[in-house]
């Protein structure tokens, strides 16, 4: 298992709240705040897909061009 999501070219860490009992994550190798959260990895990985859709619509939909990540090598 890889540390972290991929979809569309943008990377999305995944930690885990032993507080809270979720899953949570967010974009990396931007600069903007994008996080997500899940009860599962299932539903984890739905809400960091649908985070980098909808950061996609939101820079098309004012004109902006979406920030192009910078890789992280992070090993498996």
């Amino acid at each position: 298992m890889t540390p972290f999501l991929e979809y569309k070219g943008y990377q999305g860490s995944v930690e885990f709240s032993s507080e809270d009992g979720v899953l949570f994550g967010k974009l990396i190798g931007i600069r903007s705040l994008i996080s997500y959260e899940g009860e599962n990895m299932t539903q984890l990985k739905a809400a960091f897909e649908e985070s980098v859709d909808d950061y996609l619509a939101i820079c098309e939909q004012h004109g902006h061009s979406p920030e192009i990540p910078q890789k992280m090598n992070i090993p498996a």
